[in-house]
């Protein structure tokens, strides 16, 4: 898949080769809301507590004889029903921690990239080295590239110029490529992504394997014999390329 690369200028400089495993996969609903649902309950802290009738202080005494007073039966002050008395199946400290295999949470971050991808969401930038740490400066760039909306500005690396330029632009959020996340693809409309970057997210979501070296093993394959033992990554790569009918 070939994606077009813009300067700050908002001009078309080249193109960008990028692997059809991070930018091609069809969207997976179930799997993109199985993800948003565990990483916010994982960010719950689950630390809120309420005393029982047990733990309250108080109540020692029975508040009044059992008969003759012509009020109901009571056995402590620190009953329910009381002021100040104990709470009724409260909230205790407990883990809301959501367990998902690492191929889902993967898969999860491939369809929404592919999804900003089909939508015409995600632009592509050489590299931010020509801006200052200016808020101006920022805001020039991301009217240039018509990003009016909430904007996700993803680095290679954090850079402290982005990072100082951007802060106080609201609904703007800087990011580091390893930092990519579900949530944060979800809350944003636009994605504003580095070369840099996208080589990045193709080494940790991209099975490993970037579109160059995707390329280099497809021209290694064709030079070798048919009977030559070769890798699972090799062979699945060859298949790939022989569904999509092209040349291995």
């Amino acid at each position: 898949m070939q994606l077009t690369v813009m300067d700050i200028q908002g001009v078309a400089v080249g193109t960008l080769e990028v692997s059809d495993r991070l930018f091609g996969v069809p969207m997976n609903t179930s799997v993109v809301h199985q993800a948003m649902v565990g990483m916010r309950a994982n960010a719950r802290q689950g630390t809120s507590s309420t005393k029982t009738r047990a733990e309250v202080s108080g109540g020692g005494a029975k508040p009044r004889p059992q008969k003759h007073t012509g009020g109901a039966r009571q056995g402590s002050i620190r009953a329910p029903q009381w002021r100040g008395g104990g709470i009724v199946f409260g909230p205790k400290p407990r883990s809301y921690r959501h367990a998902m295999p690492k191929k889902m949470r993967r898969l999860a971050i491939r369809c929404l990239v592919s999804d900003k991808t089909r939508e015409n969401q995600l632009t592509l930038l050489d590299d931010f080295e020509a801006i200052g740490s200016k808020t101006q400066e920022m805001k020039r760039v991301l009217e240039t590239l018509d990003a009016n909306s909430s904007v996700l500005l993803v680095t290679h690396e954090v850079d402290k110029k982005v990072v100082l330029s951007a802060r106080n632009i609201q609904r703007v959020k800087t990011l580091p490529a390893p930092n990519l996340n579900v949530l944060d693809l979800l809350d944003h409309d636009r994605v504003i992504m580095t070369v840099g970057a996208v080589r990045k997210i193709e080494e940790l979501w991209g099975d490993g394997t970037t579109s160059g070296e995707i390329i280099a093993i497809r021209k290694a394959v064709s030079k070798r014999p048919v009977t030559e033992k070769r890798s699972p990554r090799t062979n699945k790569i060859q298949k790939d390329a022989l569904e999509n009918g092209e040349e291995v």
